[in-house]
């Protein structure tokens, strides 16, 4: 789908094998918990996935899209260690407020950067934030039902999806393009984010979030005409009829004639 949408280049896809069972079940003993089934199968088909692809320039192709889920072995806890190596330095976990709000109705209970939550790290977004495997309940044992959250650049929580398996179809529908986890939160996808969506639309895309306000200043750019070849068709420039000799002459014998009749008659008054 993607090497087929126009203007696209470079479609690149890291081949990795599979985990082996014993680094799963290694990292499964490290944290004390059970990896959901869907991301274990996942897993033991590939360690991890990572899809990229560019847009044509004039110079050279742009990186744009990307695609990742970490490896077994890059699937680090959040929260876990101090910001610093220096004594006594905050940890997320400081951030942890209890008069923040909890599940009310269609809100889903947030995860805790304290020891109440165990938080992994699914893929980075590219500095964007960060998609998390979240177990939300540590104590007294972790519960081994688990949620993908998105955790973005301010330190807020916004829900994705309940499994694995429906976060995998969401990265691969949303095209790995730039900052499509926004869409999942109150305030959306930046102006820079929705032209791309504009251009390379989703597989499957919610309408309203292409919505434009009356005040919205998002151009409305057809890929088919912004990246068309620049070779124009040659002009061919026709030629006037050449006029014959004889009335040529004729031509300009009567044009004389004129002038020199307008002469007389001038003179004569």
């Amino acid at each position: 789908f993607l090497e087929t949408s126009p203007g696209v280049a470079e479609v690149t896809i890291v081949e990795k094998e599979p985990a082996e069972r014993h680094a799963i079940v290694s990292w499964e003993q490290k944290n004390s918990c059970i990896l959901p089934e869907d991301l274990k199968n996942f897993y033991l088909m590939t360690d991890g996935f990572q899809l990229t692809w560019s847009v044509k320039t004039d110079d050279a192709p742009m990186p744009l899209g990307s695609m990742v889920i970490n490896s077994v072995s890059k699937l680090c806890r959040l929260g876990g260690s101090s910001m610093y190596t220096l004594p006594n330095a905050p940890t997320l976990a400081d951030l942890e407020d209890d008069t923040d709000e909890e599940g009310n109705g269609d809100k889903p209970e947030k995860p805790h950067f304290d020891s109440r939550s165990l938080i992994f790290e699914l893929d980075p977004c590219n500095g964007n934030g960060k998609v998390c495997l979240v177990y939300k309940h540590a104590k007294p044992v972790v519960s081994p039902d688990t949620e993908i959250w998105f955790l973005d650049r301010a330190l807020y929580w916004h829900f994705l999806t309940k499994t694995f398996t429906a976060y995998y179809r969401l990265l691969i529908t949303h095209l790995g393009l730039p900052q499509w986890q926004y869409a999942f939160t109150s305030y959306g996808v930046s102006p820079q984010a929705k032209q791309w969506f504009n251009m390379y639309k989703p597989i499957i895309i919610n309408t309203a979030l292409l919505s434009e306000e009356a005040d919205s200043f998002v151009n409305k750019l057809d890929p088919n005409k912004v990246f068309k070849s620049k070779n124009k068709t040659p002009v061919i420039k026709k030629k006037a009829p050449s006029q014959p000799a004889g009335s040529q002459k004729s031509h300009t014998s009567m044009t004389s004639s004129k002038t020199s009749s307008l002469a007389g008659s001038s003179s004569r008054k």
